[in-house]
């Protein structure tokens, strides 16, 4: 999964591991060790976070193009980080934690197909516009440790996309573009499925460990994340998905 450069290959594969581990056709097997970096398409262009190209207003069509196309971006890395995390964690784990990381595969993948298609839409492409790779930079920092993987991953870029995605939903809406605000609702109910999954192994590899999840999530997000957390929290949605107060304030 992770040697497939093709969008559209990597997120046919995903959607059909996940359906094949869901029929009982896949025995996991942990003997291949997992590549340090994914494959990518010749486009889009990679660039450093300091040298990405401003999106434009919001409200206008260049701006909400260039949104949409980060956003897919990440939905498309979000691919690899799960398949990822499967093999390079998936023997310290139950089997159900396969199945949940699988499923979240399956899920960025459509994801990304449902971005990528209203790119097309608005006349764009997946590849039209630079990029960065900060979320692959993540899971290189946390490639020793399930534990600081679900920590930085889930519990804090993917929760971190829970407070923000409110406000491009009404951005969008505000413009009149209700498709693309659709769209991302419709993500964002997913994300909160996502970041619960990371809560629920986290917490069940702290407490196997004899540490208190809270606490030790704190520390890791001080040694692995670069930068800090701060608000606004969508304290709502974090809620829904288990992670609460006691650990990013």
């Amino acid at each position: 999964m992770l040697l497939t450069a093709s969008p559209h290959t990597k997120l046919m594969r995903a959607r059909a591991v996940a359906r094949d581990w869901r029929l009982g056709r896949i025995t996991p097997v942990f003997d291949t060790d997992m590549p340090a970096r994914p494959a990518r398409p010749d486009s889009p262009e990679l660039l450093p976070a300091n040298r990405m190209p401003k999106r434009g207003k919001a409200g206008s069509l260049r701006g909400r193009i260039a949104m949409l196309h980060a956003l897919a971006h990440i939905e498309f890395a979000a691919i690899d980080l799960a398949f990822d995390l499967v093999g390079r964690f998936g023997a310290e784990f139950p089997p159900e934690f396969i199945g949940d990381w699988l499923s979240v595969g399956a899920d960025e993948a459509m994801h990304f197909a449902l971005l990528s298609r209203r790119l097309g839409q608005l006349g764009s492409h997946y590849g039209a516009l630079p990029a960065h790779g900060g979320l692959w930079e993540a899971a290189e920092e946390t490639a020793h440790d399930a534990l600081a993987r679900l920590a930085i991953v889930p519990m804090v870029l993917e929760a971190r996309a829970l407070d923000i995605t409110p406000l491009t939903i009404e951005r969008f809406a505000g413009v009149g573009d209700q498709p693309s605000a659709a769209l991302l609702t419709r993500i964002m109910t997913d994300e909160i499925r996502h970041v619960a999954f990371g809560t629920k192994w986290f917490s069940y590899a702290a407490n196997r460990g004899g540490l208190v999840p809270p606490d030790h999530y704190k520390v890791l997000v001080e040694r692995h994340f670069r930068g800090r957390l701060k608000p606004p929290f969508n304290d709502s949605a974090r809620r829904q998905a288990g992670l609460t107060r006691d650990y990013y304030m």
